[in-house]
């Protein structure tokens, strides 16, 4: 399969939906391979092949005066430096360019080797994991089989790490027995057997360096790195900017550009206006009306990709009136999905029913949206009781494609029925993820819209920590629901699995713990002085950027 067919859309088809065709875009094998295998797999790079670079190591030929930079424009800074303590994409992105996992993915979300260079089960719950020789951490100091130990226990064990956002991140539902540290391997157990781990280490647990975890406090780390990947840090700016330089004593194919920058606009005419300036070089959600202006500059384009990501508005099952499931089926028929992916979205949407996208494994070829039926909305609100309720929709400024318009038009069709009222609230999405983050439910937001990137490939890793009683971010406690994921958790048969996510998915329709609203594509303004190829699972990966 192409390229083009995994990603499902091109330039040709964006400039269509713009113009004001609807795109029914599909996503189909994008995942790539997710095969456990001991084999050793190489990290991708781009290659430099420009006079002005040198090919066989992506710097500048020596007596060149030239110097190659980068720079991302995202809609949100991150919040803190610490590559644990975060659930959201634009941390990810940040820490990312500087901190490595034992695996990662390409950008076609193939499984690589990064840390580790193979990988086994050794039994039904146990897998080891071989380290790469000769990686250092930022500071010098090699990495060991110590560190990678503890960097699995400060995500997986609160005695550790304290309750982190990644809390089982990497067990996939399974209590970690054991994290035990030999030569050169590492091998870890968990309590049962975990389908998928070796697809969750590819997403997760990147590697910190002990002693220095244990030196520092919190503040200092999130406000200070050490890691293994192709950046450092320079200088980071809290809510404003991070610069950063190529690592020169990588383990791995360099970084063509020596320096990198990322900073943030939450307004999408102000990352645009940068990008044609030439003021950054790759920035973020550019929206259906400022397409034309990016193609229309002879200095950048327009890289869009249907991402990994879902929207929804999550309802928080234990307050009123959200604990009524006929309220929340009601609040599905009031929404008009399609007519924000064609009106709002001008086409760059597709329209979901459940929480698992069709490229997914678990995802219910049965399942159909709920469509958008107000007179059947206006009855369920009357069965529920809980007629001439006020409710309050918070959504985010600027983080995902057009949210604050994709908000405003949902609060206002709702607003719409004659026995609900239901006003927005606009939140800078830092302040929002604090709250959707917070640890007990009772301090989460009732009614928010959110987003969910789930670059694993896998309904569980969606369901499990926003939809199960245990799950880190859940709105939602269900026996069988919880039930049906404890089981696909410990299947070691993919097709019964598969048909365990899928029944899953059914209930949760039935549930409706959201009101379901679009697969979001990832729209991208890129500046023509770089080559840089996007991703589906939104990670921008700016050690692959080299001059065009």
């Amino acid at each position: 399969m192409s390229q083009e067919e995994r990603e499902g859309v091109d330039r040709r088809t964006l400039l269509k939906a713009v113009g004001g065709a609807a795109a029914t875009v599909s996503v189909a094998g994008c995942g790539g391979s997710q095969t456990e295998s001991t084999e050793t797999a190489t990290q991708t790079g781009t290659e430099t092949d420009t006079t002005e670079v040198d090919e066989d190591t992506g710097t500048p030929d020596e007596g060149d005066e030239s110097t190659f930079e980068v720079g991302a424009t995202l809609g949100q800074m991150d919040s803190g430096l610490d590559p644990h303590d975060h659930a959201e994409t634009p941390t990810n992105i940040i820490v990312s360019q500087v901190y490595e996992g034992l695996m990662g993915r390409d950008k076609e979300g193939g499984i690589v080797a990064k840390l580790a260079t193979e990988w086994e089960r050794v039994e039904s719950g146990t897998v080891r994991f071989t380290l790469r020789d000769g990686v250092t951490f930022h500071d010098g100091d090699p990495v060991t089989s110590e560190d990678v130990r503890y960097s699995i226990r400060r995500v997986e064990t609160e005695e550790v790490g304290g309750a982190l956002p990644q809390d089982g991140d990497l067990a996939g539902g399974k209590t970690l027995e054991n994290v035990e540290a030999g030569d050169g391997e590492v091998t870890v157990t968990f309590g049962g057997l975990n389908p998928i781990v070796f697809s969750l280490f590819a997403t997760n647990g990147q590697v910190m360096q002990q002693s220095w975890v244990e030196s520092n406090e919190n503040s200092f780390i999130n406000r200070n790195t050490n890691g293994t990947g192709p950046f450092q840090v320079t200088d980071y700016q809290s809510g404003t900017s991070v610069s950063y330089e190529r690592y020169e004593d990588y383990w791995g194919e360099p970084a063509a550009a020596e320096g990198a920058t990322i900073t943030a606009s939450s307004e999408s005419a102000t990352r645009v206006n940068q990008l044609i300036a030439g003021e950054t070089d790759i920035v973020t959600n550019v929206p259906p009306q400022e397409i034309s202006r990016v193609e229309g500059s002879e200095a950048t384009s327009v890289d869009p990709v249907p991402s990994t990501r879902i929207i929804f508005l999550q309802m928080r099952y234990d307050v009123e009136p959200f604990s009524s499931q006929q309220f929340r089926q009601a609040m599905n028929y009031a929404v008009d999905v399609q007519s924000i992916i064609d009106n709002v979205l001008q086409g760059f949407g597709e329209i979901t029913g459940q929480p698992t996208l069709s490229q997914f494994t678990g995802h219910n070829p049965e399942v159909d949206p709920y469509g958008h039926d107000p007179e059947r909305a206006e009855q369920l609100v009357e069965e529920s009781g809980h007629a001439g309720v006020d409710i309050t929709l918070q959504a985010p400024i600027g983080r995902y494609l057009k949210d604050v318009e994709i908000a405003q038009t949902a609060a206002n069709q709702i607003d719409s029925l004659s026995n609900v009222n239901c006003e927005l609230q606009q939140r800078e999405f830092n302040s929002l993820v604090q709250d959707v983050t917070a640890s007990n439910i009772e301090d989460r937001p009732r009614f928010n819209l959110l987003g969910w990137g789930n670059a694993e490939f896998d309904a569980a890793q969606t369901i499990g920590p926003l939809l199960t009683s245990d799950g880190p971010l859940t709105i939602l406690k269900n026996d069988e629901v919880d039930a049906l994921i404890e089981e696909a958790q410990g299947d070691s048969d993919p097709d019964a699995r598969e048909q365990t996510l899928q029944e899953c998915n059914q209930v949760l329709h039935d549930l409706a713990p959201w009101v379901f609203l679009h697969q979001q594509f990832s729209v991208y303004g890129t500046s023509n002085d770089v080559e840089w190829q996007p991703r589906p699972d939104e990670l921008i990966d700016l050690w692959t950027a080299s001059p065009n």
